[in-house]
C-alpha cells in the first residue's frame, strides 16, 4: 500500500512543483516575452477551442503511427528470424541495415513524395524506417541468444529446427523483441509526425499533427501549438502503455524481470 502511494503521490507532487514554476517563469517574463510560453490553463482553453481539428489530426496521425509501427513488427521480425537462421545471411545484411539506421530519415522524405505522393503512404513508410532498425536488431540478438546448455540438449533430443525455434528460441527472444517493441513504441508516434511535417498531406483533411503544428506556428496561435505537443506527448503515452501491458501479460508468469524476489 505504501508503494502504491509513493507511485502516486511522488509524481503528483513533481508535477505540481514543475506547473507552479511554469506559472513562475510566465509571471517573470515581460509582457512583450509572454506569448512565447503560454500558461498549461491557457493550453488546455485552446486543445478545447480546436478539439476537432486536433482529434482529426490525432486520428490521422496515430493512423500512421499504427500502420508504420506494424509493417515494422512483421518486417523486423520475418528478417529477424531470417538472420538468426544464418551467420551468413547476419553478417551480408546488417552492415545495410546499420547504413539504414544511419541516414538521416529526412534525407527520405523528398524521395518518398517522388516515388508514392505526399500523404499517408509516405507517412507510414518514414514511421516504418524509424521503427525498424531497434525491432530487428533486439528480435536478432533475442533469437540467436538462447541458452546454448537448451540448445544442445535439443539437439540431443534430436529436435527438428522449427521445434527449436518455436520452443526455444522464440520464448527466449520475447524478452528483447518486447524491449526492442518498447523503443519503436516511443518512436512511431515520432515518426509520424516527422512524416507529416515532412511528407505529409491535408487533401482530404488528411493533415496529422506535424502539418497542423506548421499551421499553427505560421499563425502565431502559440497555445494550439503547445496543446498540439501535448496530444503528441499523450499519443506516446498510449503507444508506450499498450506495449508494456502486452509485455507484463506475455512475460510475468516466468519472466525473471517479473518476478518478485524475498530480501
Amino acid at each position: 500500500m505504501r508503494s502504491v502511494l509513493t507511485n502516486i503521490l511522488l509524481p503528483a507532487a513533481t508535477g505540481a512543483v514543475m506547473i507552479a514554476i511554469w506559472y513562475a517563469i510566465r509571471h517573470g517574463l515581460s509582457e512583450d516575452f509572454k506569448f512565447l510560453l503560454p500558461t498549461p490553463d491557457e493550453i488546455i482553453g485552446s486543445l478545447d477551442a480546436n478539439w476537432n481539428i486536433l482529434g482529426r489530426a490525432v486520428y490521422n496521425t496515430s493512423q500512421g503511427a499504427l500502420l508504420g509501427f506494424g509493417l515494422a513488427i512483421v518486417v523486423s521480425s520475418l528478417l529477424a528470424l531470417l538472420m538468426s537462421l544464418s551467420s551468413l545471411v547476419r553478417i551480408s545484411l546488417y552492415p545495410y541495415l546499420m547504413i539504414l539506421q544511419m541516414t538521416p530519415i529526412i534525407i527520405f522524405a523528398p524521395i518518398l513524395i517522388l516515388w508514392v505522393g505526399p500523404g499517408l503512404k509516405s507517412v507510414v513508410i518514414i514511421t516504418f524506417l524509424i521503427c525498424f532498425f531497434p525491432l530487428v536488431v533486439n528480435t536478432t540478438q533475442g533469437l540467436i541468444s538462447a541458452d546454448r546448455n537448451l540448445v544442445e540438449l535439443f539437439k540431443m533430443y534430436r529436435a527438428s529446427r522449427w521445434q527449436e525455434i518455436k520452443l526455444l528460441r522464440i520464448p527466449a527472444a520475447l524478452p528483447y523483441f518486447f524491449t526492442g517493441l518498447r523503443i519503436a513504441a516511443v518512436l512511431a508516434p515520432i515518426g509520424a509526425l516527422v512524416g507529416d511535417y515532412t511528407a505529409g498531406s491535408s487533401a482530404g483533411n488528411g493533415g496529422g499533427l506535424g502539418f497542423q503544428a506548421i499551421i499553427y506556428s505560421s499563425q502565431a496561435k502559440y497555445p494550439a501549438l503547445f496543446a498540439t505537443a501535448a496530444v503528441t506527448c499523450i499519443l506516446g503515452f498510449v503507444f508506450v502503455a499498450v506495449v508494456l501491458s502486452l509485455s507484463w501479460f506475455a512475460l510475468h508468469k516466468w519472466h525473471d524481470s517479473y518476478q518478485r524476489t524475498d530480501t
